[in-house]
């Protein structure tokens, strides 16, 4: 796998997502948004909010990446003096799973800002009237003490809704009424399509062994459509700790459900919803690697098991000689509908 077409979309969300947002990483685009006198909305998921929440105001809208598909947007609000800063992220990952997003988006503000941000609410929380539908967290004394961040996440049909307002430590209560008051006037056509969700709980898997695996025959669905990973998400059902990935990049989880030692395993390696997943292979032998992203998964070969942490390691860099390159890319449009098509060569 081509290192410079690896995850495209990886930092978008947390550089953006932190508070300062990089209006150079985002095209403006006015089918992603529909705009009234009193709110914005993204028409593709029926979703809306006001464009003033407490103090503060919309400045600005449009697509973090992928361009004109409409499957990446977001909104950025702002406070009168420009201290307090929030951003509304609509986007559509191929593994949609709020209590992931809030995990990874928790582990990313902990290495950003510092040993000294303190966590001090991660929980279940209402959005739009609807209890449990939302993860509200919050984090003090980052920055050393400079800062006050909150996040919110909800799961809405196909979507994921991500908020995020940061202010200086002084207007902490400025901070919690933005985040608060965005999840609560967040409007949705459907409100049905929420999800439950509470964060992940984690336990450690069965030790095992590790052996690394190799590449089989292409397995007899490679030309089908992505299959849905068989993980419970949502924090519906505990998950556990099979291994660590080290890579170039840093430490990632392999993640797999409790219980289900010959189940799927998962491997997030950003909070922009960028998954590497091991899938039991509709042949019943070995475990078939895609990568899910906002938008697109990439499928790749079989292999006649799970790949060792150091084989997923090399993946993620780059640098494992078996993976080569995607076999076939699934695209996402955001009405719902697929089109495959097979992968560029490598390097492209």
């Amino acid at each position: 796998m081509p290192k410079c077409a690896q995850f495209l979309l990886s930092g978008l969300l947390v550089s953006a997502a932190l508070g300062f947002a990089s209006p150079s990483l985002a095209a403006d685009d006015a089918e992603a948004w529909t705009s009234t006198a009193t709110a914005i909305r993204v028409d593709a998921a029926g979703i809306s909010l006001p464009q003033t929440v407490a103090t503060l105001s919309l400045t600005k809208s449009g697509e973090a990446s992928n361009g004109g598909r409409a499957v990446d947007n977001y909104a950025q609000y702002l406070s009168e003096d420009g201290a307090v800063q929030a951003t509304l992220y609509v986007y559509l990952p191929t593994y949609a799973d709020a209590s992931l997003a809030a995990y990874m988006t928790d582990k990313a503000v902990m290495e950003r800002f510092g040993g000294k941000t303190r966590r001090t609410a991660y929980a279940s929380a209402p959005v739009a009237g609807h209890a449990g539908n939302a993860i509200r967290a919050v984090y003090d004394d980052a920055a050393d003490g400079a800062l006050t961040t909150a996040a919110g996440f909800v799961h809405a049909g196909r979507w994921i809704v991500k908020i995020r307002v940061t202010g200086p430590t002084e207007r902490r209560a400025e901070v919690l009424a933005g985040l608060d008051g965005m999840l609560a006037k967040l409007a949705l056509d459907d409100p049905s399509i929420l999800h439950a969700t509470a964060p992940a709980r984690f336990a450690a898997c069965p030790a095992a062994a590790t052996p690394d695996a190799r590449l089989t025959a292409n397995d007899a669905a490679s030309n089908a459509l992505p299959q849905d990973v068989r993980i419970p998400r949502d924090g519906k059902d505990a998950l556990c700790m099979r291994g660590a990935v080290t890579t170039a990049e840093g430490s990632y989880d392999m993640l797999q459900q409790v219980g289900q030692p010959d189940g799927a395993i998962i491997v997030p390696v950003d909070d922009s919803g960028t998954v590497l997943a091991f899938d039991p292979a509709s042949s019943g032998a070995g475990y078939r690697l895609s990568i899910h992203m906002v938008g697109q998964t990439d499928l790749y070969g079989t292999y006649d098991r799970v790949p060792s942490p150091a084989q997923i390691a090399a993946i993620v860099d780059g640098k494992d000689p078996q993976t080569a390159q995607a076999e076939r890319t699934a695209a996402y449009a955001a009405n719902g509908e697929v089109t495959m098509r097979r992968a560029a060569p490598a390097g492209h």
